[in-house]
């Protein structure tokens, strides 16, 4: 059954389509699993292949999708007028969709569409374009995002337990980082925190790496023991219910360097200045100017990157990373509800020296509160 209730579905549909009205829109053709997710409870991976739910101006929706996904669609959703496309070696499901919409009464209608999303492929939206015309569809990606980055209160509550197992996951990891300790013991203890108290896989993987790899932001496959001074940086969330809440760290293990004293100083320096300006009447782009600033200060303009965090929710694969984001100049206003990820990442290329740290907040109506990640001291094991 889906997680939420009617009353919230209902809510969720009513703001939709107050968005779709200010656009002119008669129907949006929904194309990322996090809108039919946040629309409809429909959960699933399918969307690697065509699918698509569409939203009539009047609240009507039908999903078009394939059999695998029927049942899938029928026991996690709300969605009550389920179509199917054959797969098929001739298989046209952007035709099917075209009919789909001609049977709903929208022949001639003002359609919105997500094409910002990888639920679309290129070849699909071509295909999507070839169909229905290009001058018919209105690039309406962000309509649904924006919905979604203000969270409700029931929401709320699944970030809530979300970082609740990002705190255990950091527990679990801590404990495991030791000098000969293998990456993959550590990142074994994190999941299993997660998934043992019923949360779910993430978005994206966890992020691990220690020694030079440390410097990496992002995953990648292989496994190293720990040496007796080395360091180690994790980034990872707890996930309940697809709802993210993601925690950053650089772990010491052994004495740390006098250049790891130096990042964390400024590390941690950044995060509470960037945090202090996620709250109501401040932007993305102002929360960038914060590490910006700090970090510059400390001689690391180098060392930093152009980006220090983004929103996050229910997100689907590849990526937890939600908008907005914190870059320079974004004008994307922080409002009450929406849950912001701050991460410091200093990378020194030239002492191969990293220092990361980051947790996430949910924005109040009086400033930032603070949802994981209540130790921000440099951890040394």
């Amino acid at each position: 059954m889906p997680h939420f209730s009617a009353d919230e579905y209902a809510a969720r549909l009513q703001g939709l389509l107050a968005a779709m009205a200010e656009r002119r829109l008669d129907a949006m053709l929904l194309f990322a699993q996090e809108s039919m997710y946040w629309l409809t409870g429909y959960d699933t991976f399918g969307f690697c292949f065509f699918q698509s739910l569409v939203v009539r101006a009047d609240g009507r929706m039908a999903l078009l999708t394939r059999s695998a996904d029927l049942r899938q669609a029928q026991q996690t959703s709300i969605v009550g007028d389920i179509r199917i496309w054959t797969d098929r070696r001739d298989a046209t499901p952007a035709e099917q969709l075209l009919a789909v919409v001609g049977d709903l009464g929208l022949a001639g209608g003002r359609l919105g569409a997500e094409f910002d999303t990888h639920g679309l492929t290129h070849a699909n939206g071509r295909k999507l374009e070839a169909a229905f015309g290009a001058d018919r569809l209105v690039d309406a990606s962000d309509i649904v995002t924006r919905l979604r980055a203000v969270k409700s209160p029931a929401e709320i509550a699944f970030v809530r337990e979300a970082a609740r197992l990002s705190d255990a996951a950091d527990a679990a990891g801590l404990a495991a980082v030791r000098a000969g300790a293998d990456e993959g013991e550590i990142l074994a203890a994190q999941h299993n925190a997660v998934f043992a108290a019923g949360g779910d896989y993430p978005a994206n993987e966890f992020i691990i790496g220690s020694g030079r790899d440390a410097l990496l932001c992002r995953y990648k496959s292989g496994r190293r023991r720990l040496d007796a001074r080395d360091q180690i940086t994790l980034e990872f969330a707890g996930v309940w219910r697809h709802y993210h809440a993601a925690l950053m760290r650089t772990v010491v293990v052994g004495e740390p360097s006098p250049r790891h004293l130096t990042l964390y100083a400024a590390a941690r320096e950044a995060l509470l200045a960037c945090e202090a300006e996620i709250r109501p009447g401040r932007t993305a782009g102002d929360v960038f100017a914060a590490h910006a600033r700090v970090m510059d200060a400390h001689g690391l303009a180098e060392h930093r990157l152009a980006a220090c965090g983004y929103s996050l929710g229910a997100k689907f694969t590849p990526s937890w990373m939600d908008w907005p984001m914190f870059y320079e100049g974004n004008d994307w206003a922080l409002v009450p509800g929406m849950v912001m990820f701050a991460h410091m990442i200093i990378m020194d290329s030239d002492s191969a020296t990293a220092m990361c740290l980051g947790r996430t907040s949910l924005v109040g109506e009086a400033g930032s509160q603070v949802l994981n990640g209540a130790d921000i001291g440099l951890q040394r094991c």
